[in-house]
């Protein structure tokens, strides 16, 4: 699966782990099968959208009662998902922080956010959801004690450029960067910048674009 998983787009990958969320709820439902037509309108997007992604990673067991929902999650886990799961440290556990410690770890993914730093006293020897908040300067430490190799960074925007040399030093293999400022760090350490600000700008422009049209 490794070289597979290297030659996958990285949208077919956001798609793949929206399938997984809808095709888990559905299971919880008891709903045993799933045809490419209704898991696409789901998503927004085109059967033949869906029926492509799921032929890039091999699967194609399509039947006349749709997709087994159960086998498709497994087929979609064994992508996705390291046999071990994977340790998550968060970076500033203000507002933001604090909301994704205690959302991400109720998912039942091999994901587990294991240990939070900040340099608020207020903070540094607190726990969020049972997970334990450390000063930064105990950060290269607790990254090694813990095996955490992918961090969260939703600190304040203006210490983002000082997090770049304990995140190499530290030996991270993935940032998610929910502020602001880009975050650019050498090859070798993959990095997801999500700034809420100018999604939610985006937003905002074709909501106006489109009651301009409308008023038209």
């Amino acid at each position: 699966m490794a070289n597979l998983r290297n030659t996958i787009p990285e949208k077919t990958i956001e798609r793949l782990s929206e399938y997984r969320r809808t095709l888990l709820s559905c299971h919880k439902q008891g709903i045993t099968h799933i045809f490419s037509h209704v898991l696409a309108g789901i998503h927004g997007i085109t059967a033949v959208q869906v029926r492509r992604d799921l032929m890039l990673i091999g699967f194609s067991s399509d039947t006349k009662k749709g997709y087994d929902v159960k086998v498709l999650i497994e087929f979609i886990n064994n992508i996705l998902d390291s046999e071990a799961a994977m340790n998550i440290g968060v970076i500033g556990m203000g507002h933001l922080g604090q909301a994704i410690t205690k959302y991400f770890n109720s998912k039942g993914l091999k994901l587990r956010i294991t240990a939070a730093f900040d340099i608020d006293p207020a903070k540094v020897g607190s726990t969020i959801d049972d997970i334990p908040c450390y000063h930064m300067d105990n950060f290269e430490d607790v990254v090694s004690n813990k095996d955490i190799s992918i961090v969260i960074l939703s600190s304040p925007t203006k210490v983002v450029s000082q997090l770049v040399i304990p995140i190499i030093n530290a030996g991270i293999k993935g940032v998610l960067n929910f502020t602001s400022a880009p975050f650019n760090v050498p090859q070798g350490i993959v990095v997801e910048n999500y700034d809420i600000t100018t999604i939610l700008e985006k937003v905002a422009y074709f909501v106006k674009e489109n009651e301009e049209n409308n008023n038209n």
